[in-house]
């Protein structure tokens, strides 16, 4: 592993274990065993460092869950609520993963580079949460149903995560928001 990867690894480390805003150079220096001029070298600044681990370990999350295995069978409102309690029950490591992710969420109003990069990752999110819940393959997910079902979905599943974070003992966000969806969906239009 070279000097880069290893400043990646110590970051990631640094930002589950302190979270994003309270992560030093200093500390990610030790937990990566490179040296602190290290940093400048590879990637600027501690905080572009930072903003490209953070997106590493939203992105591999997002995959990780992506690559889970089926919903099973069901209407989109059943498999959003199943994909969304999967997150919910996540150990304490993801846990800070979705802490991390978070706080990078409010930084990027401030870093543009960091909200180009959320905002690509999101792009990708949409289709594949579109074709998590519709039960489809991600190649078939036209681009209407990814900017629509692959948009709500996400503002829901995030929802979902900031009301878990904020009380981690009520997991009924995933359940209340399905019934939610079903009866929004039950609803003729005028």
């Amino acid at each position: 592993m070279g000097q880069k990867e290893q400043l990646l690894a110590g970051a990631r480390t640094c930002i589950v274990e302190r979270g994003y805003a309270n992560t030093t150079a200093r500390d990610i220096a030790n937990a990566s065993g490179a040296h602190l001029a290290s940093i400048g070298y590879h990637f600027g600044t501690k905080d572009a460092l930072i903003n490209a681990a953070v997106l590493e370990i939203i992105e591999e999350w997002g995959e990780r869950l992506t690559q889970a295995g089926s919903l099973g069978a069901g209407p989109p409102a059943q498999r959003l609520q199943r994909f969304i309690e999967g997150i919910l029950a996540a150990g304490p490591d993801e846990r800070r993963v979705l802490v991390a992710s978070v706080q990078s969420y409010a930084l990027s109003e401030f870093v543009p580079e960091l909200r180009e990069q959320l905002r690509q990752v999101y792009a990708t999110a949409r289709r594949d949460i579109a074709a998590l819940v519709l039960g489809i393959e991600r190649d078939a997910v036209s681009a209407e149903q990814a900017e629509i079902i692959g948009s709500v979905a996400l503002s829901l599943i995030n929802g979902a995560v900031l009301q878990w974070l904020a009380d981690p003992t009520d997991s009924r966000g995933a359940s209340r928001i399905a019934a939610a969806v079903s009866v929004l969906a039950s609803q003729h239009a005028p």
